[in-house]
């Protein structure tokens, strides 16, 4: 029997492939991106009927779900069968403070349960960060004409300047709610 790798990939494995799967992209006319992926599934459950934004030809963008599939299909593989059950190797000060913040077991679980158990999804904490979080990343991505992933590897590739200011934006984003946000969150219960 084959012995799956337990460990992620280095850059100079992963890197050329997403460059690689960006060549195929540039080459067939297609732009990576997978927030559009709503707007496809909307367009496909009807919303047209409501918006003029869902109304476009969403079977040109059939290539994009299967991509999102094998993606979904991708980590879970990755997940399940080529995942280390060692906890992740966190520098000693992130834990101190994760745990300062009510993380008791910090790098033992991508998802920590005092964030992502059944009564943490329905405290206040859960709501804000899901209900909070989810309007926010949709106002910003529609606000920004993509999402990360689309900005930060199809955008910065084709060298458009736009999604270099959108990709600043996100670190931005991210370092304040990390530094500013989130500890306060966290102290809720």
């Amino acid at each position: 029997m084959i012995e799956l790798i337990k460990e992620p990939w280095p850059w100079y494995i992963a890197g050329p492939l997403i460059a690689l799967m960006m060549f195929l992209l540039l080459f067939f006319g297609k732009n990576f991106g997978l927030s559009s992926n709503l707007r496809t599934m909307c367009s496909i459950g009807g919303a047209g009927r409501f918006s003029e934004f869902f109304r476009f030809d969403w079977k040109s963008q059939i290539w994009n779900l299967i991509l999102l599939s094998g993606v979904v299909l991708g980590g879970f593989i990755a997940s399940e069968y080529m995942s280390s059950a060692a906890p992740m190797d966190l520098n000693s000060d992130i834990i101190i403070e994760l745990q300062s913040l009510g993380i008791k077991n910090p790098g033992e679980q991508l998802l920590p349960e005092e964030l992502f158990a059944t009564d943490a999804i329905f405290s206040l904490r859960g709501m804000i960060l899901l209900v909070g979080g989810g309007v926010l990343i949709g106002f910003g991505t529609r606000w920004a004409g993509g999402c990360t992933s689309g900005h930060a590897i199809s955008g910065l590739s084709n060298l458009q300047l736009p999604s270099l200011i959108a990709v600043i934006g996100f670190f931005i984003g991210g370092i304040t709610m990390t530094y500013f946000f989130l500890p306060i969150i966290l102290s809720l219960k």
